[in-house]
């Protein structure tokens, strides 16, 4: 299904209504842009949509190309309008997809779409296995909360966040939409599969539902663990 009919939008609406959908977006994509190393040559985009990441990623590191992966052709043409001759993009999954050798991989908004934690977990070894020592892997995305009466709270600011736009019947709409191809993994499980892969973990942001993280290639000699242990280390909200 491509990015439109999973979001029940027109693909030229879509930089404009994302917004409209997601709280913070432009808060979380700054604070993953700022991770990117500023001599970072290459950047790989999970998921590349629209090219709003990548073109932040970019900014943040001048000298960088960006290798995008996605499965919507469409959208793939709207990237390449955003992005120009500094980015090369390949229409296809990123689960299947060769991933080159690189100093980064970011991904904003396209990993919940993996639905089995199994599959996640393959695809964070082969990110840790194409970054160069010291790179590191940013994801943006959806990662409620383990505990149940968090994560409904958290739900419920997301809820009024699209009341903002929507009507109570659209807003359920919409999530009963999204549910139909979305799986969200609770933020300390995806740390888990991150650190699994042997990455070093760090979240950098967090708020309701959202954050971002980051996963670091340990440098040869640098022993296993976790940047930050636990989530609340994080700047958050509920």
């Amino acid at each position: 299904m491509g990015v439109a009919t999973h979001l029940g939008i027109d693909l030229a609406e879509y930089d404009a209504r994302i917004r409209t959908f997601i709280p913070d977006y432009e808060e979380m994509l700054d604070v993953a842009a700022a991770a990117v190393p500023s001599d970072a040559r290459t950047i790989v985009d999970l998921g590349t949509g629209t090219g709003a990441l990548a073109a932040r990623c970019l900014a943040a590191a001048p000298r960088a190309r960006v290798v995008g992966i996605d499965s919507d052709p469409q959208i793939i043409q709207l990237a390449a309008q955003r992005l120009g001759p500094r980015a090369t993009l390949i229409t296809g999954s990123f689960l299947d997809a060769p991933l080159p050798a690189c100093d980064v991989v970011v991904s904003s908004l396209a990993l919940h779409h993996v639905r089995a934690r199994a599959r996640k977990a393959t695809l964070y070894r082969r990110i840790r296995a194409a970054l160069a020592a010291g790179g590191r892997a940013i994801i943006v995305d959806c990662q409620p909360a383990a505990d149940p009466t968090l994560a409904r709270r958290q739900h419920a600011a997301w809820n009024a966040h699209l009341r903002t736009t929507y009507s109570q019947p659209e807003a359920r709409q919409l999530f009963a939409a999204w549910a139909r191809e979305d799986f969200y993994v609770p933020l300390e499980a995806e740390m888990e599969l991150i650190e699994g892969a042997g990455l070093a973990v760090e979240v950098l942001w967090r708020k309701g539902v959202f954050a971002v993280v980051t996963g670091v290639r340990r440098r040869a000699g640098r022993g296993r663990g976790v940047l930050a242990t636990r989530p609340r280390r994080a700047r958050r909200g509920n």
